[in-house]
C-alpha cells in the first residue's frame, strides 16, 4: 500500500493529486504543441475543480499562475499571460503602517472629527452655520447608534464644542432632531415601546406585590 507520506508533496493541495499528476505528465511530453494542448486541458480541469475562482477578476490568469507554481516553474508552454517568476511570487508584502491617530470619542470615529475640522475652516458664515447644525444631528445619530436609550442634546452640543476647540457652538440645543425620530430611522421605536411597556408591567406587578404583602402581614 502506498501512503501519502511516500508520495511527492502537493504544492497546491486544493487542486488534488490528479491535477498534480497531470502536470507532471505534461512536463514529460516532448512535443511543445502537444504540451500546449495538455496545459490548456489542465487549465479547464482546474477551473471546474475551483468554480469559486470564476468570481475573481481575471480568474484565467490566476489559474495559469497556479499551473506554473505547481510545476515549480519548469513547465515549458506558451501562456496567454506574462510568465510569473518565483522571486516575485515569494516576495513578502510590505508592512502596512497602523493608524496611530487618537480618537477622542470612539463612537463618533475619526471621519466625524475630519468633517468637523473642515467645517471649522469654512469661511462662509451661512455655510458654516449649516454644517454646524448638520454635524450636531449627525453626531446625535452616531451616539444613538451605540446607545439607543437616550442622549441629552446638551451632551451633543458640549462634545461638538470640545471637538471643534470651541469654534462650533450650537446656540439652541432644542433645534436638534428628536430622539424618537432618529430611532425610527434605525427601526428601534417599537423596541423602545416594548421596553417601556415591560418597565410599566414590572412596576405594576411590584405595586400589586406590595399591596398583597401588606394585607397578609
Amino acid at each position: 500500500m502506498e501512503y501519502n507520506t511516500q508520495r511527492t508533496q502537493m504544492i497546491l493541495p486544493e487542486y488534488g493529486r490528479n491535477v498534480q499528476n497531470m502536470i507532471a505528465y505534461a512536463m514529460e511530453i516532448g512535443d511543445k504543441e502537444e504540451r500546449n494542448k495538455a496545459a490548456n486541458a489542465i487549465i479547464e480541469v482546474m477551473g471546474q475543480l475551483n468554480p469559486h475562482l470564476r468570481d475573481v477578476d481575471d480568474f484565467k490568469h490566476k489559474l495559469w499562475t497556479h499551473l506554473f507554481v505547481m510545476s515549480n516553474f519548469k513547465l515549458d508552454v506558451d501562456s496567454p499571460y506574462e510568465l510569473p517568476t518565483q522571486e516575485v511570487l515569494n516576495e513578502k508584502p510590505a508592512i502596512m503602517s497602523y493608524p496611530k491617530s487618537k480618537i477622542r470619542f470612539g463612537h463618533y470615529g475619526k471621519y466625524t472629527e475630519s468633517m468637523i475640522r473642515q467645517a471649522m475652516n469654512e469661511s462662509d458664515p451661512k455655510a458654516k452655520e449649516y454644517l454646524k447644525n448638520t454635524l450636531a444631528n449627525f453626531m446625535k445619530k452616531q451616539f444613538l447608534a451605540y446607545n439607543n436609550d437616550a442622549v441629552e442634546n446638551d451632551v451633543i452640543v458640549q462634545q461638538l464644542k470640545e471637538l471643534s476647540n470651541g469654534e462650533l457652538i450650537l446656540e439652541n440645543p432644542d433645534s436638534l432632531m428628536q430622539t424618537n425620530q432618529i430611532l425610527k430611522t434605525f427601526g428601534l421605536s417599537n423596541n423602545m415601546n416594548r421596553k417601556s411597556s415591560t418597565r410599566q408591567n414590572n412596576s405594576s406587578t411590584a405595586q400589586k406585590f406590595k399591596k398583597t404583602f401588606k394585607k397578609k402581614y
